[in-house]
């Protein structure tokens, strides 16, 4: 038996990769490049020399920037504090912790301590727990000191049903003191009063009159 021999085929030969296309670059765009990089040769050292420049002069900068800061906030103040307030309400405790309130219809702050005021009416707790209402057609409050002055149809209510009119009175809210030089006239339980001036004394707990006086007492009580 004999076997044919298997033909044989020849070798195939590897297939080379076919050469990368090369990307053409037009004139226009290396010119292009070529300015590009001119332009960055001459602006980074521009920029580094105002960054250099900046922080050197920072300093100089930031106490400009307060200093007009500072300015701003002053005039804004200013604009605040010459402006009408209408119906401010002021809080506030005396030197013995207890509380008082001072209203008005309208305010306008006449400086760093004072406030006028329109229709003041100021509510106060006196050292004996006696309630005190005060009020008037103008008022000056100079806040930080705790003081009130009346003028004009001042009306004092105590919630023992005592009432006194004058024409001026000055408080002092801290301590619950206050006088009157203008003639005044009281109304209570003990009757009617007319005299010269008043005093708020014993932290308002008690009036002193001044003479000459007329005192009509009610035979009632």
């Amino acid at each position: 038996m004999t076997i044919a021999p298997l033909p044989l085929h020849p070798k195939t030969p590897p297939r080379r990769p076919a050469p990368a296309r090369r990307e053409t670059v037009s004139a226009a765009e290396i010119a292009r490049r070529r300015r590009s990089i001119a332009w960055a040769k001459r602006l980074l050292p521009a920029a580094a020399l105002t960054l250099l420049a900046t922080i050197a002069l920072w300093p100089e900068i930031a106490r400009q920037t307060d200093r007009a800061e500072r300015a701003l906030r002053g005039s804004l103040r200013g604009a605040v504090g010459s402006g009408r307030m209408v119906s401010p309400r002021y809080q506030s405790v005396d030197e013995k912790g207890r509380p008082y309130t001072i209203t008005a219809a309208s305010a306008v702050q006449a400086g760093e301590e004072r406030i006028d005021l329109t229709a003041p009416i100021g509510d106060i707790l006196l050292q004996s727990g006696t309630w005190l209402r005060v009020q008037s057609k103008t008022g000056v409050y100079l806040q930080h000191q705790g003081k009130l002055d009346l003028a004009g149809d001042v009306w004092l209510y105590r919630d023992d049903g005592t009432t006194m009119r004058t024409q001026s009175a000055a408080l002092d809210l801290n301590s619950g003191a206050g006088a009157g030089a203008q003639p005044v006239s009281a109304e209570g339980p003990f009757g009617t009063l007319d005299a010269m001036g008043f005093a708020a004394v014993s932290g308002g707990a008690e009036l002193q009159f001044a003479g000459p006086a007329r005192l009509v007492l009610d035979e009632r009580k």
